[in-house]
């Protein structure tokens, strides 16, 4: 098994005879292969949850439209680093085949990088988002109360992101850490749509700003409602109206501001 984390010694700035140890988070190159023949990049991440980060990666980089579609998961240890070999349904291969390469080396799984253009807002595909439930404010504090002790690699090592997902009452079902923000909504949103108990009325939780690619990663997935720990870019601000997606952000337990989707907010008169 991969570490994900090493201890390495460093000394104070202003005393260097003092040594201390620190946990280092690790970044592996994970090279990514469909079908065990068709190479799609390599992507650095925390290697872990990478099955995870197969189905979601697969979904949100419209790879695939459903979970069936993928057929099997392989991770194999390579020279430096892991493989990470997808087997996909061969009409989603031979879409995938279609499209013209992704250059993306060295990169998280950021869902722009290696592409020729960036859609446009007004061209992302899907309906706007129905209001089937309605979520309380208190919920969002209780996530946000209870998302610092969910996240075991970050108390650590201090430097991961976080994507968690959290039920209609705040209770945190689910969480997903990796040094890159995208890598971790990736493997968060693998696991939620491999995942039947878990219900779509919640939220997901983001420990990080919430620009255009990840909010196209999450309408992708279907998440109707995003709390981000830091700002939106006004990019994924216009996205999350035009689909009425529900943003929440500069998200602090002291303080929330509601940019978008007021009407799935229950707030109490």
């Amino acid at each position: 098994m991969t570490p994900l984390f090493q201890s390495r010694m460093a000394t104070l700035l202003t005393r260097p005879e003092e040594e201390v140890a620190l946990n280092i988070a690790d970044e592996v190159p994970v090279r990514l292969v469909f079908d065990g023949i068709v190479p799609h990049g390599v992507i650095m991440m925390t290697p872990d949850h990478l099955t995870d980060f197969a189905y979601g990666y697969c979904l949100t980089e419209q790879i695939i439209t459903n979970k069936k579609q993928i057929r099997s998961v392989s991770v194999l240890d390579d020279e430096d680093g892991l493989t990470l070999d997808v087997t996909i349904s061969g009409d989603r291969l031979s879409v995938m085949l279609r499209r013209r390469p992704r250059a993306q080396t060295g990169h998280s799984s950021c869902g722009l990088c290696g592409t020729d253009d960036v859609p446009s807002v007004d061209s992302v595909e899907g309906a706007s988002f129905p209001i089937n439930a309605t979520i309380a404010p208190t919920a969002i504090l209780r996530a946000l109360h209870d998302l610092e002790k969910w996240q075991t690699l970050n108390a650590t090592t201090r430097m991961v992101h976080g994507a968690a997902w959290a039920d209609q009452n705040g209770e945190i079902l689910l969480i997903r850490e990796d040094i890159g923000r995208h890598n971790a909504l990736d493997k968060l949103i693998g696991a939620w749509m491999c995942d039947d108990r878990l219900c779509e009325n919640g939220f997901c939780l983001l420990t990080s700003r919430y620009s255009y690619e990840m909010a196209l990663k999450t309408v992708r997935a279907g998440m109707a409602t995003v709390v981000a720990v830091s700002a939106p870019t006004d990019r994924a601000l216009r996205l999350a109206r035009k689909t009425n997606q529900t943003l929440i952000a500069i998200a602090r337990p002291d303080r929330q501001f509601v940019f978008c989707g007021e009407a799935r907010l229950r707030i109490s008169s």
